[in-house]
């Protein structure tokens, strides 16, 4: 069953099924950031809608509806004549949620509102009466107060009457029970507000955190879609990107007095690696370039040793530094920033951090990463981005000498050397890239995903060597490499982890096992095409026929089966098998920022403005 979600620029978001129920705990109607973007709490978990129409009670969830998404999205009932739109929208920056329901009729009708709340982290659920909630109402509405926390929720419906009427109902969350996971909740119905209609109108009901909003909803809703067709009009490009452009925005957050990207929704955070692999397609291409910087900058305020931040906790906000390609992620999205923007006083601003993360590199630092003597990276199990770990156990451990990382450490010397030209900085990186080179190249004499074990488990990790800006292998071995990946990787919503030969290879995410342990083991990441085109494109040499071959071929089955109402959202994984059925989060900021990136950048070939001026290295060679 399809999902919908909105968002509000600080974390918060409001999401159901297209049939507007809850099949899991992080669904709701009001999913709060405390901390932007994190500490999620659910305080509206749905709203019951009832209709009486010729003396008959339809309740709205129980009926066919139409959906449709522009901007926003909304479902169209028809019940008995009388026609009803409810179009769900949030405020930006604003923890407040908005229903406008539209409704045409020539008979006079009845409608009955009953919200469902809840007070809890969005990882948990709750009791019967484990909270209890104190209600105030006021004119046009009533003031809840939930006895766990200290915030209080309006809940406003101007025209109608407040009846309270507290019931607590037990939901079962059905994709929540599928994934094994914590899934009978209790939610409180709080009492109904009624209204009676006698011609065609529309009315908002409005849920908020905030002590002062906007009188007039139609305000809002004005203002934002204004906002998003800002968004669109800033990123300059032709109108079939709208839908991804507009997904991208959902991801870019408020942090501090920066700005973060959400990795997922609906439960993942503020994550470094997933923020600065998706930097690109959710902020380059679309021209956000001070967001860009300033996530930039956030991240940099977080370098430690060399390292920068895994994830910031959602419960406590605690960062976590277990990533080694992290921070070779960050000088490579530097270099696609100044490509983009040519801002050289940002790079100097940044120069500290970007010279603290080689330092940290070739002398060591935490989690048992250094430069060994063969000058290439070693580091410890579970750091690379297929770090999945049950209890003690890491089902891909990839420890020592992962290939990708390789990869991106040859590639930040190499741009370390240009910018320390372009900056007339003393160039300590070119040199080391060579031996780097050399020594990769005296190991990588087969397709390894970890080179110091000889592990020839044929992963998607490889790929990298090809689509980093700088590589430290032949053409020849780059064709085999794409070849050998488009072969037995490449699906209809990406590359799978793991060729299907493998006696590990797990089909389905959802098994006789943990699905852990089919998470890298098979399972398909929509992100990977994003490397996987650009690698591809480039080994073709950009040729406009080869570029129409990858759209028809990488990207026009995927936005094929999801069709004219998709609302731009590509989910976190798939099964590696057919009919590779959609799992994890209803959308990733890095599948999202790679599908949008590959098709601008390298399918379209709209290259960033100033990529000459910064491949020093490439033309002098």
């Amino acid at each position: 069953m399809r999902e919908w979600i909105i968002t509000n620029g600080l974390g918060s978001y409001a999401s159901l099924t297209h049939q507007n129920t809850n099949s899991r705990k992080f669904h709701g109607l009001l999913v709060a950031s405390l901390d932007p973007p994190i500490k999620r709490w659910i305080f509206v978990s749905n709203i019951d809608d009832k209709v009486q129409v010729d003396d008959k009670i339809f309740n709205l969830n129980n009926l066919k509806s139409k959906f449709t998404f522009d901007i926003f999205p909304s479902f169209s009932y028809n019940i008995n004549g009388v026609k009803i739109k409810k179009t769900f929208f949030m405020e930006h920056e604003k923890n407040t949620s908005i229903i406008k329901y539209e409704i045409k009729t020539d008979k006079p009708i009845q409608v009955i509102h009953t919200p469902i709340i809840n007070s809890r982290h969005f990882y948990d659920i709750s009791t019967q009466g484990s909270v209890s909630f104190t209600q105030d109402p006021f004119e046009h509405g009533v003031c809840i107060k939930p006895s766990n926390i200290d915030k209080k929720l309006k809940i406003i419906f101007r025209g109608s009457i407040y009846k309270s009427s507290e019931y607590w109902a037990e939901t079962h969350y059905e994709k929540d029970h599928e994934r094994n996971d914590s899934h009978i909740d209790y939610n409180l119905y709080i009492g109904d507000f009624q209204k009676n209609i006698k011609r065609s109108s529309e009315y908002y009901i409005i849920f908020t955190l905030e002590n002062e909003i906007d009188s007039n909803p139609s305000s809002i809703i004005l203002k934002e879609i204004q906002r998003k067709k800002n968004i669109i009009k800033q990123a300059d490009l032709d109108k079939k990107f709208e839908k991804l452009i507009l997904s991208a925005d959902n991801f870019i957050v408020k942090k501090e007095k920066g700005k973060s990207i959400v990795a997922g929704y609906h439960w993942f955070g503020d994550w470094g690696r997933d923020t600065l692999i998706a930097l690109p397609g959710i902020a380059l291409v679309t021209k956000r370039f001070d967001d860009a910087k300033q996530i930039l900058f956030s991240f940099s305020k977080y370098c430690k040793n060399g390292l920068l931040p895994n994830a910031f906790m959602d419960r406590d906000s605690v960062a976590v530094y277990n990533t080694v390609d992290a921070p070779l992620w960050y000088i490579d999205r530097v270099y696609q920033y100044l490509k983009y923007t040519n801002d050289k006083d940002t790079l100097s601003k940044l120069w500290n951090t970007l010279e603290s993360i080689i330092d940290g590199y070739k002398n060591g630092t935490d989690f048992n990463i250094f430069m060994d003597n063969d000058y290439l990276i070693s580091h410890g199990e579970g750091l690379t981005w297929m770090d999945v770990k049950i209890d003690d156990y890491y089902p891909t451990p990839r420890s020592k000498k992962a290939v990708e990382i390789q990869a991106l450490w040859y590639n930040a010397l190499r741009i370390m050397s240009n910018l320390a030209n372009i900056s007339n900085k003393n160039d300590d990186y070119s040199d080391l890239a060579d031996n780097v080179k050399e020594s990769f190249n005296n190991q990588f004499d087969q397709q390894y995903d970890v080179v110091d074990n000889k592990d020839l488990s044929f992963r998607p990790n490889q790929i990298f060597l090809v689509s980093l800006d700088y590589s430290m292998i032949d053409i020849e071995f780059q064709e085999k490499i794409v070849e050998d990946t488009h072969e037995k990787l490449v699906t209809v919503f990406g590359l799978r982890t793991l060729s299907p030969m493998d006696s590990r290879y797990k089909g389905t995410y959802i098994g006789d096992y943990n699905r852990d342990i089919a998470y890298h083991n098979g399972t398909v990441w929509p992100w990977l095409m994003g490397p996987f085109i650009k690698a591809f494109i480039k080994v073709k040499k950009h040729g406009p026929m080869w570029q129409e071959f990858a759209y028809r071929n990488f990207l026009m089955p995927m936005f094929d089966v999801f069709g004219d109402y998709w609302d731009g959202s590509i989910y976190e994984i798939f099964d590696g098998d057919s009919p590779f059925a959609p799992r994890g989060c209803i959308t990733q900021a890095w599948s999202v920022a790679e599908i949008l990136r590959a098709w601008v950048e390298d399918i379209e070939g709209i290259q960033p403005k100033y990529k000459d001026i910064f491949n020093l290295y490439k033309i002098r060679v």
